[in-house]
């Protein structure tokens, strides 16, 4: 297997394939300064530092999203982590219900539509429809 990233420089490439394994779907390079600290500086040094799994990364992240009601990013990282098996049906639930009280219940609304969404579609897609 060849890797798509080899022509890049080794940060870029690390951060690429740090996110492809985050966010669940491939990635491509791209251009810009958001871009550029993104993969090199969040995904290839921030993700990879040693002292918290993805998990225990990924915990944090949804707790912080929740809080915020950014929705749109919890749309992509709860299915990445359900799909990586970092986080059960149960698991997701529980977040939920634990999140609802810290962050408010609109906002645990919100996150329930996500996490629900994503279980849904992980069972719709394992019956093969």
């Amino acid at each position: 297997m060849t890797d798509k990233f080899a022509d890049l420089p080794e940060q870029r490439a690390r951060g690429l394939r740090k996110m492809e394994q985050v966010y669940g779907f491939d990635m491509t390079d791209g251009d810009g300064d958001f871009f550029r600290y993104t993969a090199d500086h969040l995904f290839a040094d921030i993700w990879t530092r040693p002292g918290l799994t993805d998990r225990d990364r990924r915990l944090l992240l949804i707790g912080m999203l929740a809080g915020q009601g950014a929705a749109d990013v919890l749309g992509i990282q709860i299915p990445a982590a359900h799909a990586a098996g970092e986080l059960s049906d149960e698991a997701l639930r529980e977040i939920v219900v634990f999140l609802s009280h810290y962050a408010g219940w609109p906002q645990g609304a919100r996150l329930n539509s996500v996490v629900e969404e994503t279980i849904a579609k992980s069972r719709r897609e394992k019956a093969g429809f």
